[in-house]
Order: structure tokens, then C-alpha cells, then sequence
């Protein structure tokens, strides 16, 4: 394609864009484009510490049509300064800001919110360790075919770009595996399995007795009882049921420019205030429809919770989930307001995520300690009515008889497995059944659905280890 084709066919995409938005909102697509190129590869470059140029390469190609943008992009990354500035034909400008321990923050010229790192107060982990410092290799010649094909790109796109894998069963890893240029510490972006991370931390405060499940969520411009916001729950937020007229945070493509939610995330310094005044779609409680609001709106219900600052719901996340998890290699990124961006910025070593999924497999429970409320794993994992993708109150599920709970299962999952899931190929899948827990990282297309390996790396998982337990007389 000629360089002037492309410039006609980004101008009439934008154009495309305004008419479909209004004028009002038309000036924020190129600024969702750049801020998430710029939001990436920033906390990738001086967080997980990978090369700029091969990450923006291999995440676009997972995003169909984003090529169609990248090209005109400029993107600077400035190791001084520890920043990355990104433009669109020298519109639509992000900037995207690293501190240390807090990774990366957009910053749209107001200026960010000063955030004090807690004090790592050093507490004792209360899970048991589930490896020594040295690389697991496979531990039979099934789970080292099975890492292998996970591995191996085809020989046509879509490319898997698989960046890490990690097995545990009954809380120890069992095979492990890593793309060049990563290791067992290397933080690697959960996207949306962060959204899994707030969950946890609502179901602690829930324990804890500053939160509930029902009746009004606490957001201060929902607390007239007139407003129709106010009927609003925190488990309706949960299961992204709550009716925020937010667009779809399900793709990630070129298309995905034109949702109202990515406007928030790239355009807004305060997403949850921002998030907390779009009027309703549909009245709460009544229409199922995934978007990162939901959860933007309940990391600022957490952050007011456990005391009202940034750095108070840090410490919060660190001393109650993290450290008792010995979750070491974790950031928790900000918003331009210092909310925790709780839809998708979390990034923490495969290793961690891993044990944040042994938290769920151990039904809540670290070291005979309860982390999160009785109960709570099976409330996560029960499927929300009319999620037609198969998804509980924070996690994804194979409960119920939704489409993809019904289409995993057809593909060899066990019906009992519930997982974070991340898009471009981020997942956490816990199988109570298989005392299994399996953690894939890397950069492939949502679609087809195979595109990224994990049902291949399930099902064989799932059959050379019950293979293996059987041999060894376990059941």
C-alpha cells in the first residue's frame, strides 16, 4: 500500500470515527491509539524491562487493523527521563510517565497526582513456597511436549508470541518456560487480569466489613436516591451489570478506538470520576456488558476504603493480598489521579501470577490463614446470567451454559476451571479439580480463538498430569 493510500484510508478512518462518536469525542481516537502504544510500551520498557521496538511490533500484530496506525506513529522513548511520548501524524500526543515503584502513569499536560511509595514493611509470606531461585524445567516428558508446542509458532499468522508459561500442581510449579529476554522475576502486563486482582481486594474489604456486596455502591455522585445510579450495587460493578453507558471493552482492535471506555482511559486524568457521570445504558442489574468502567469505578471504591489516598490503598493491596501471597514482583499502575488503574495495568512476574491463583485454588486461603471471605472463590467463579463469553464477579468461568463456557469445555477443559484472562493471550486458569494452576503470557490475536495455544496447552496439561498421577498411584 502506497504511503499516500494509507493517509487517505487513516483520514478517513478518523472521519469514519467523528461521525460515529460526534465532533465532541472525534479528537480522542488518535489519543486512544497513541496512549495505549504509549501507556505499553512505557511500563514494558522500564517496568519488564523489554526492548521497545520488537514490544510495539509483536503487540500491534496481535491487534488487527492497528497496523494501519502504527506506521504514522512517532514514538519516542527517553531512558533519561524515563518517559515515552507518542504521536500521530503530530496529533493525538501521549505521554507516558515512569516512577520508580509505581511504573507508568499518562499524563495529558495537568500534570499527575504525587504519590508516596509505601514502605515495604517486609512481612513473612504466608504461602508456602512454590519453587527454589532456579528455573523449573518440565518434570515429564508430556509437560515438556506440551511447554514445547505452546512455544513453537506456526507456520502462518496468527503467531502465538508466547512470552512465559508456569504449571503448579498442588501448589508447586511443575514446569516453567520463558521467551527470550525473560524470567521467573520479569513483571509482565495482566491487562484484564487485573480486573481479577480488584476483585480479590473487594472480597477482603467485603471480609473485612467495610464493604457489601449489596444495596448502593458508596460512590459519592451516586448518593441522591433520584439519581438512577444510586440503585448501583458493587456485586452489579463485579459482573458488569451495572448499565454505564460505556461502549465494549471485549476487542482489541482498531475498532476498539471508537468505544466511549477507551476515551476514559486515554483521554481522562480522574477515569473513575469520569466513569461515575456517564449515565446509564440500561437500568442496573439488567443487561450484562463488559467494560473496564465497571472496575475503574470499584478501584476508587477500594482506594476510599482503605483510607483515601493513593498510597493507602497501595499498602492496602500490598499487606493484605501481595505480601501474605509473597507477591514480590508486582506494580500496581496509577491513574493520572493516583487511582489504582484497576482494568488493566497490573503487571507482576508469571511466577506471581501464578500465586495469586493458588490463592483461589486453595478456596481463599494462604498458610491456614483466610485472605479472602468464606465463600467467596465459588461466588467469583458463578457464571453472571447472559455473559454469553462465560464470566462470574471477576473471573472468567466454564459454570453455567453460556456459549464459552459450553465452547471451552468442547475444547478440553475441565467444566470446574475458572481464570483471569487478559486480552492478546494473558490467563490464570485455576482447575479445583486437577489441582492445577496454569499461567500463559504473551502476545497473540483474541481471534480465532486457538490463535493463542491455551486450548492445546490445557488439555495437554490437563492429560499428562492426570496421566502421571496415575502412575504414581495418586488420584
Amino acid at each position: 500500500m502506497t504511503r499516500r493510500r494509507k493517509i487517505l484510508l487513516l483520514t478517513t478512518t478518523i472521519a469514519c470515527a467523528g461521525l460515529a462518536l460526534g465532533v465532541a469525542r472525534a479528537r480522542d481516537v488518535p489519543k486512544v491509539a497513541t496512549g495505549f502504544i504509549a501507556d505499553t510500551i512505557c511500563a514494558e520498557t522500564f517496568v519488564s524491562g523489554l526492548d521497545p521496538k520488537r514490544n510495539l511490533a509483536e503487540t500491534t500484530d496481535a491487534m488487527p487493523g492497528v497496523g494501519l496506525l502504527t506506521w504514522a506513529m512517532d514514538f519516542q522513548v527517553d531512558r533519561v527521563h524515563k518517559d515515552v511520548t507518542v504521536t500521530l501524524f503530530g496529533i493525538g500526543r501521549s505521554h507516558a510517565v515512569y516512577r520508580e515503584g509505581l511504573g507508568c502513569t499518562l499524563e495529558h499536560g495537568r500534570g499527575i497526582a504525587d504519590v508516596a511509595l509505601p514502605p515495604d514493611d517486609k512481612q513473612v509470606a504466608l504461602l508456602p513456597e512454590i519453587a527454589g531461585p532456579e528455573l523449573v524445567p518440565p518434570q515429564s516428558e508430556g509437560l515438556s511436549a506440551a511447554l514445547d508446542r505452546a512455544f513453537t509458532e506456526p507456520a502462518q499468522p496468527p503467531y502465538r508470541r508466547t512470552r512465559a508459561i508456569v504449571v503448579m500442581k498442588a501448589g508447586r510449579i511443575i514446569a516453567e518456560r520463558y521467551a527470550d529476554g525473560i524470567g521467573p522475576e520479569t513483571q509482565l502486563l495482566g491487562f484484564s487480569m487485573t480486573k481479577s486482582v480488584m476483585s480479590a481486594l473487594t472480597g477482603i474489604l467485603v471480609r473485612q466489613g467495610k464493604l457489601k456486596l449489596d444495596g448502593p455502591a458508596p460512590v459519592a455522585a451516586w448518593q441522591n436516591p433520584d439519581d438512577p445510579h444510586h440503585a448501583i450495587t458493587i456485586d452489579q460493578l463485579l459482573r458488569h451489570t451495572a448499565g454505564i453507558a460505556l461502549g465494549s471493552s471485549l476487542q482489541a482492535s482498531l475498532g476498539s478506538a471508537l468505544e466511549p471506555v477507551n476515551a476514559m482511559k486515554f483521554a481522562e486524568d480522574d477515569m473513575a470520576t469520569y466513569a461515575e457521570t456517564v449515565p446509564l445504558a440500561t437500568a442496573p442489574g439488567t443487561v450484562w456488558n463488559y467494560h473496564d468502567g465497571n472496575t475503574i469505578i470499584l478501584a476508587h471504591l477500594i482506594r476510599n476504603a482503605a483510607g483515601g489516598k493513593p498510597a493507602d490503598a497501595l499498602a492496602f493491596a500490598r499487606r493484605e493480598l501481595f505480601a501474605p501471597l509473597g507477591m514480590r514482583h508486582v506494580t500496581l499502575q496509577l491513574d493520572g489521579a493516583g487511582t489504582i488503574e484497576g482494568a488493566s495495568n497490573m503487571l507482576a512476574s508469571a511466577r506471581d501470577w501464578a500465586r495469586f491463583g493458588q490463592l483461589y485454588l486453595d478456596d481463599g486461603v494462604a498458610g491456614g490463614k483466610r485472605i479472602l471471605p468464606e465463600g467467596w472463590v465459588n461466588y467469583s467463579a458463578t457464571a453472571t446470567p447472559n455473559a454469553w463469553v462465560g464470566i462470574g464477579a471477576g473471573f472468567w468461568t466454564n459454570q453455567g451454559d453460556s456459549f464459552g463456557a459450553k465452547f471451552r469445555v468442547e475444547h478440553g477443559w475441565p467444566r470446574d476451571a475458572f481464570f483471569a484472562k487478559g486480552t492478546i493471550g494473558q490467563y490464570a486458569i485455576v482447575i479445583p479439580s486437577e489441582r492445577l494452576v496454569i499461567v500463559r503470557l504473551g502476545r497473540s490475536p483474541n481471534a480465532p480463538p486457538q490463535a493463542d495455544g491455551v486450548f492445546d496447552l490445557v488439555r495437554d496439561v490437563v492429560a499428562t498430569t492426570r496421566e502421571k498421577g496415575k502412575l504414581a498411584g495418586v488420584n
